[in-house]
């Protein structure tokens, strides 16, 4: 049988030319497509995401439409960010604040940050996790903060640390992974058999 085809998109919360973020994503897409995914990565430098609070399409460019539509069409999402005070940046928290349970819900997240600091952006992450749970999102278990990130890097935009760029890279192969298991039409299969199942025959009574 011919595997589903599932897409995985990336969103760097950074705008800076040369951004490590974005190197970060761009490598755990790179995962994701070691997977079979089909790969896209969404610059946000491209969508003026300043959120007004409007939830309808009225005053908004079409590339915010873009944005919305991009997301609604994947399976996963990759989403990376700088740790700026504790959080992910202003403008990711723009980006996610223009979509929704359409767009969201139901998507395998992965979440990558970096920071100039030791702790890499744990922060952030632990902030992008709440906010995959309010949207009905699936954040999978694994995670990576890269510390130090201006030394992190080499001249190419690869990541000197091995082991760490292994850890990136499967950040992208579980939301792949995991983004089938959740989408195929085996699993979508089985959640139809469960949900109709007949209800436990002891009852109220049963242990």
């Amino acid at each position: 049988m011919e595997r589903e085809q599932i897409r995985v998109v990336g969103i760097s919360g950074s705008l800076r030319p040369g951004s490590f973020t974005k190197k970060a994503v761009m490598l755990a897409l790179k995962g994701a497509q070691e997977q079979g995914a089909e790969i896209e990565y969404f610059d946000l430098a491209t969508c003026r995401v300043a959120c007004d609070g409007n939830t309808d399409d009225d005053g908004y460019p079409e590339s915010v439409n873009h944005l919305r539509q991009t997301v609604k069409n994947a399976h996963g999402l990759i989403v990376g960010t700088p740790e700026y005070h504790g959080s992910f940046s202003g403008v990711l928290k723009n980006a996610l604040d223009l979509m929704g349970f359409d767009e969201v819900q139901g998507k395998m997240i992965g979440l990558v940050s970096v920071a100039g600091g030791a702790m890499g952006g744990i922060g952030a992450l632990a902030s992008l996790r709440t906010i995959g749970r309010h949207l009905h999102a699936w954040v999978v278990p694994h995670q990576v903060a890269i510390p130090f990130a201006s030394q992190a890097f080499d001249q190419n935009g690869e990541l000197k640390d091995t082991k760490l760029r292994e850890r990136v890279l499967e950040v992208g192969r579980q939301v792949s992974q995991f983004s089938y298991l959740h989408h195929s039409a085996a699993a979508q299969k089985f959640l139809k058999a469960w949900q109709e199942a007949t209800p436990n025959p002891g009852g109220e009574h049963a242990f």
